[in-house]
């Protein structure tokens, strides 16, 4: 008995300071942990910032859902940009998950702001956009992307094997290409199509993680249905927001894919416009 109370004595210190490095490590950690999150948000407000104001005629609204939580931000990429040749939106979708999918995405909003004001038509620009991308990407990486082009009274499309935008008006439909073209990095032919806009029109863009949710016994989001109801809010962010509240309801935990929303619409609609200053590009 005497020679435990020596050893507790002799080795209780011991065991306290070992105790108290663990924990300072443990709060390191922490500390470490908590910063680097901080990085990856201001890293994600870069690279996809949030909008919610009229662009050269057309009010943009935005919304990001990253599924998993390891970093906040995957391949989902969106992006706006106002140029000479009008407002254009780009809406992608790398093709993995995670960070793996990080790097290719912001290289493609890079790319799409440094070429969308000097290409003179979408096509051209889809071009010069999967030239740049090409030293990103690995034999099986692909982006898959639809770029927009608002004119007067019309959009122009190129869909780069990307989900078909939708138009809700008067009827909700989808917009698919005549002949879509393969995805970014797989050496796509461009086609543009132009779609007529009636003032009060609203055009959604939107990544799979809408047409591929699932329900638990497997039955897909019903896009069609759920947009029509969601889109009759009256402001642009209740209604993005409506439409993923729906996405939640209809997939629950099974929502395993990242998800990009943009809708935009005519300014003359009314519109709650958000006071933070994000420049377009």
């Amino acid at each position: 008995m005497h020679t435990l109370v020596i050893a507790l004595f002799l080795i209780g210190p011991l065991l306290l300071c070992a105790w108290l490095r663990v924990r300072r490590t443990l709060l390191a950690l922490r500390t470490a942990l908590a910063h680097a999150h901080e990085a990856v948000r201001s890293t994600r407000q870069l690279i996809l910032r949030p909008l919610s104001r009229d662009l050269a005629g057309t009010h943009v609204c935005t919304r990001y859902h990253c599924a998993g939580s390891e970093s906040g931000i995957g391949g989902d990429l969106y992006d706006a940009a106002v140029t000479p040749f009008g407002l254009r939106i780009v809406v992608g979708d790398v093709r993995g998950h995670g960070l793996e999918a990080v790097r290719p995405a912001t290289a493609a909003i890079a790319a799409f702001r440094e070429l969308a004001y000097t290409a003179p038509d979408l096509p051209t620009l889809v071009g010069h956009v999967d030239k740049r991308l090409a030293p990103e990407l690995g034999a099986e990486d692909f982006v898959t992307a639809v770029f927009a082009e608002f004119a007067p009274g019309e959009v122009r499309l190129v869909n780069c094997g990307h989900p078909p935008p939708l138009r809700a008006g008067q009827r909700v439909e989808l917009l698919e290409p005549g002949t879509p073209a393969t995805p970014l990095g797989l050496h796509p032919d461009p086609r543009q199509y132009r779609f007529r806009l009636q003032p009060g029109d609203r055009l959604l863009l939107y990544t799979d993680g809408l047409t591929d949710a699932r329900s638990a016994d497997g039955t897909p989001f019903p896009l069609l249905a759920e947009a029509t109801q969601a889109l009759r809010e009256p402001l642009p962010d209740d209604a993005l927001d409506s439409l993923y509240d729906r996405v939640v309801a209809h997939a629950g935990a099974r929502r395993a894919d990242d998800l990009a929303l943009v809708l935009c619409q005519p300014a003359e609609v009314p519109a709650r416009i958000m006071t933070q200053d994000v420049r377009p590009a």
